[in-house]
């Protein structure tokens, strides 16, 4: 007797099935990514303060801190650093030993998701080199500063596990806590900003 097909799709809030072994841009929505990002916990969830430090917020920082970086850049490789753990609003947030440990599958489901979700919101599927290194900086830099403000880590600690080029991009970030409908509304937001610029540029 041949054995049922594993169920590869989850129902979102949207109404859309997302096959999360073949995902489609037609089924992606960015209120399902906003709001799954902001109930998805950084670190395990093992942070100080009254509220769990979200993807979603994480995200925004991680945008804040590329523009710092790459200075002017085009609204659309700042809309793929705001995007760049997207995936993460079905997959969750795993940290780096738990990944390691789990060996290729979650890291081709994570790319295969990355694809659709590029595609939905007009980025190509495949970044450029130059701007997957700016973004995984950012994202260090991001790891950095969370690491010491909310995660329990000491400076020497964090200084050895999340080095960065220039420490002085550091001054003035500071990691905000909030509520998650507060998180998902910002991080909305701030999408809408971005795609605006890109429709405008695209005139």
């Amino acid at each position: 007797m041949a054995s049922k097909p594993r169920r590869a799709w989850q129902r979102m809030l949207s109404g859309r099935r997302l096959d999360l072994l073949d995902p489609t841009p037609v089924d992606i929505e960015i209120g399902d990514i906003a709001h799954g990002l902001a109930f998805v916990a950084r670190w395990n969830g093992q942070t100080f303060g009254d509220w769990p430090y979200s993807v979603a917020e994480h995200a925004l920082l991680v945008e804040m801190i590329f523009d710092r970086i790459e200075g002017g850049a085009l609204p659309q490789w700042r809309l793929a650093a705001l995007l760049h753990d997207a995936p993460e609003y079905v997959i969750g947030d795993m940290i780096s030993p738990v990944k390691a440990a789990l060996g290729t599958e979650y890291g081709a489901m994570d790319e295969r998701l990355s694809i659709a979700i590029h595609r939905r919101f007009g980025l190509p599927a495949a970044l450029p080199l130059a701007i997957r290194k700016r973004i995984k900086t950012a994202d260090r830099i991001s790891a950095r500063l969370e690491a010491v403000q909310i995660a329990g880590f000491s400076e020497s600690e964090a200084r050895r596990l999340f080095p960065v080029p220039n420490a002085d991009i550091l001054k003035g970030l500071e990691i905000r806590l909030r509520p998650p409908a507060e998180a998902r509304e910002a991080f909305l937001h701030r999408h809408a900003e971005l795609t605006a610029l890109m429709d405008g540029a695209a005139r």
